[in-house]
C-alpha cells in the first residue's frame, strides 16, 4: 500500500505530462490539494477520488494516463481502509 506522499508524486507524474489534457491535468492538482489538507485521511482521500472520477473516463485522455488514474485511484481506495 502507497503513502500518501508516494501518491501525490504519482499524480504530480501526471501533472508534468504535457500530453495530458490541461482539464485533466487541472482535476489531478485538486486531488493533489485534497490530499494535503488537514482533514481527516478518509475525507482527504474520498475528496481526492472524487476529483479524479470526474476525468477518469475524459474521452481525449491518453490511454497510459487513463491507466494512471485507475492505479492512483485503486491505492487511494486501499488508503481508506
Amino acid at each position: 500500500m502507497a503513502s500518501v506522499e508516494e501518491i501525490i508524486e504519482l499524480i504530480n507524474g501526471v501533472i508534468e505530462d504535457s500530453s495530458v489534457p490541461k482539464n485533466i491535468r487541472k482535476a489531478m492538482s485538486e486531488a493533489k490539494e485534497r490530499l494535503r489538507t488537514d482533514d481527516e485521511q478518509v475525507v482527504k482521500v474520498s475528496a481526492a477520488i472524487y476529483s479524479l472520477e470526474s476525468v477518469a473516463e475524459d474521452v481525449n485522455m491518453p490511454p497510459h494516463a487513463r491507466m494512471q488514474i485507475w492505479s492512483i485511484m485503486s491505492e487511494l481506495e486501499s488508503l481508506k481502509e
